[in-house]
């Protein structure tokens, strides 16, 4: 066993959807930081291009797509485009995530569809594109981002919170019907990140505060700090890890950390 490449990912082409901003540009930059080459997908084309831009300044090599998640025949065009350009798809990330903070009672329709539109049905279409690219070729590493809300959840946060729970069950079905062929499929599940997602916490700062104050840790994480748990998901170390959930949150969850925001 050569411990010293578990890590690395040389050779092998990662997809990550979402990879513009955040958590997904962190682990895009990551990901090919360690060897692998990089499709950078993108609901904002720009966004992407410019992450991609990132990794070939640093000497890496990847590709920018764009792609919204939330259409069904656009993720299938993106994991088509990819099929063509690489024979092999080794690591597929899918991070894209709304939210819409709002009691139940004040929860729209419009509302509902546009959370679940994204973060479920949109998650579902990437692992489901993966699944059929991955199952033939009998390998690979699947990696979807599910959060702290899957297990826990405050006042204004119920359809993100079932969005994401379900997430969780999907990765675990979908880890116990491609475990047979070879495919891993796992989550992480952040906890709070400064991300353009959570901008309207950050810019207040009682509430940055109160959540800080919530983890074991006492600050918040870094998109970074979420890059490093994905690169162990998707290489060779994580080789007997499926149907997990990572917990990357700080100790949250583990002091039970508790907040009502200002809704």
């Amino acid at each position: 066993m050569d411990y010293a490449r578990l890590f690395r990912l040389d050779g092998k082409v990662a997809l990550v959807v979402g990879g513009g901003s955040g958590i997904g540009r962190a682990a895009a930059r990551a990901l090919a930081a360690h060897g692998a080459r990089v499709v950078v997908a993108d609901l904002d084309p720009e966004a992407a291009r410019a992450t991609a831009d990132l990794i070939a300044a640093s000497g890496g090599a990847a590709d920018a797509e764009a792609v919204d998640v939330a259409r069904e025949e656009d993720v299938e065009r993106l994991f088509a485009a990819t099929a063509a350009r690489h024979p092999a798809l080794d690591v597929v990330l899918v991070t894209p995530g709304i939210n819409v903070r709002k009691p139940v009672l004040a929860y729209t329709a419009e509302d509902l569809e546009r959370v679940i539109a994204v973060n479920l049905k949109g998650t579902f279409y990437v692992l489901r594109a993966a699944a059929r690219r991955m199952g033939p070729q009998g390998s690979g590493s699947i990696i979807a981002c599910a959060s702290i809300r899957a297990l826990t959840v405050e006042p204004g946060q119920s359809v993100y919170s079932a969005t994401k729970a379900g997430i969780v069950q999907i990765v675990r079905t979908l880890a116990a019907e491609l475990g047979p062929r070879g495919v891993r499929v796992n989550a992480v599940a952040p906890g709070v990140v400064e991300t353009p997602l959570t901008r309207p916490i950050t810019a207040n700062a009682a509430w940055y505060s109160a959540y800080a104050e919530r983890s074991a840790l006492g600050r918040w994480a870094t998109a970074d700090e979420i890059a490093g748990p994905i690169v162990f998901l998707a290489s060779a170390a994580a080789s007997y890890v499926t149907g997990s959930v990572l917990l990357v949150d700080g100790g949250w969850t583990a002091i039970d950390g508790r907040f009502t925001p200002p809704l």
